[in-house]
């Protein structure tokens, strides 16, 4: 009796093997019984016409369902050919059926040679192994992984937050990506915004993060706005994107973004960082908070002095970044549970999370109740939110 120890060569060496192309012609003229033995999230990836799936721990007891007759034929595939030859071998040594194979290379070298395969719509051949961690996932699957490739996302800023967030949201497929900056890459900047590199100081950091984008991930679409997020370009900005990830440094971005996103309706995942801390929280107009729920007026300069005055661990940007790009995966995928309604602060000296409850505040200004809604002729006109925020600030 074969072990899971035993080596697959000698295996391999007491079964017959048959090729993909000799494989075909058998099952085309109808004289094998075809099984796949893998897993059910790699049937849902793709499998062959016809095929029977019976996973690997269920070959002993579920064979003889499918396959009545000792002596039919049965061919089996999996992946690559070693699990499908470990079954062979139990249906031919154990179970004592009469004529067994296995496909020698499994399925890998059946696409390979440009034979069919039944696989899910919208995604390529490249996009199903690229992904396919993904998509094993039930909660994400191939519905998940389409919504993100569909997906369109807005960075502003890529520095400490935006860095790490758009590389793993490239890595996971976004389709577009949006990046908002005006600024250009610093020796000081790599030290924790891990999509630069050296041979790019003084380069935008917009044109340097699609390099490093496209380098990761041909599938995703970066759009460089290589600008100043301002009044005058908000709207027509943020309009065409599905989620906003707030990197933003200063508190004047952060409220005009907020009041913007509100009017239409987008969903922020806004984050700040400083020295040890940092804090992140997931705004979606009108089903919890938005940002001036949480801070009605922005704090005096000395309780939020920027990173250049006040410095950030470098690998600590990293993981509050890595939450955001998390929580846009929840959005787009429709999975989990966001921070809406939530503000999550973490403390990595003590590697610890606080967790706080905030509520939606009914009496504020631009997503209370008894808000008016912002007509037509007054999309676009925002107030001056450095003034806002200089005045609040001089006199908190």
């Amino acid at each position: 009796m074969a072990t899971a120890t035993e080596p697959i060569e000698l295996i391999k060496s007491r079964i017959e093997q048959v090729d993909p192309d000799t494989a075909r012609e058998e099952i085309a003229r109808g004289d094998a019984v075809l099984i796949d033995t893998r897993e059910p999230h790699e049937w849902d990836q793709a499998h062959l016409e016809g095929a029977h799936l019976v996973p690997p721990a269920s070959v002993r007891e579920r064979i003889a369902e499918v396959v009545p007759e000792l002596s039919k034929r049965v061919i089996l595939y999996c992946a690559t050919g070693n699990r499908s030859a470990r079954a062979a071998d139990v249906l031919q040594n154990e179970l004592g059926y009469e004529s067994v194979a296995s496909i020698a290379g499994g399925i890998q070298a059946w696409t390979q040679q440009g034979l069919p395969v039944i696989a899910p719509e919208g995604l390529t051949p490249e996009q199903r192994m690229r992904y396919s961690r993904h998509t094993m996932l039930p909660e994400v699957g191939v519905d998940g992984q389409l919504k993100l490739l569909n997906s369109k996302v807005l960075l502003i800023g890529a520095g400490g937050l935006g860095a790490p967030s758009a590389f793993y949201l490239a890595a996971a497929g976004v389709g577009t990506m949006g990046i908002v900056d005006d600024d250009v890459v610093d020796e000081s900047n790599l030290q924790r915004q891990v999509i630069h590199n050296t041979e790019r100081v003084g380069m935008p950091k917009t044109e340097s993060a699609r390099l490093s984008i496209q380098a990761l991930n041909p599938d995703v679409e970066v759009v460089e706005h290589n600008t100043r997020l301002d009044a005058d370009n908000v709207l027509e900005i943020i309009e065409d994107y599905d989620v906003i990830v707030d990197g933003a440094d200063n508190f004047p971005t952060r409220y005009l973004l907020n009041d913007a996103s509100v009017r239409l309706r987008k969903p922020v995942v806004s984050a700040s960082i400083l020295a040890f801390d940092g804090q992140i929280s997931t705004f979606v107009p009108y089903e919890g908070p938005c940002y001036r729920c949480l801070y009605p007026v922005p704090p005096p300069p000395e309780m939020a002095p920027s990173c250049g005055a006040a410095g950030v661990l470098g690998v600590m940007a990293g993981v509050i970044g890595l939450l955001q790009a998390n929580e846009v995966i929840k959005l787009v995928a429709g999975i989990g549970e966001p921070l809406i309604g939530r503000l999550l602060l973490y403390d990595s000296l003590a590697t610890r999370f606080t967790e706080l409850k905030v509520n939606r505040d009914p009496d504020c200004p631009i997503c209370g109740e008894h808000t008016a809604q912002v007509p037509e002729s007054e999309m676009g006109k925002f107030p001056d939110y450095e003034a806002f925020c200089a005045g609040h600030a001089l006199h908190p």
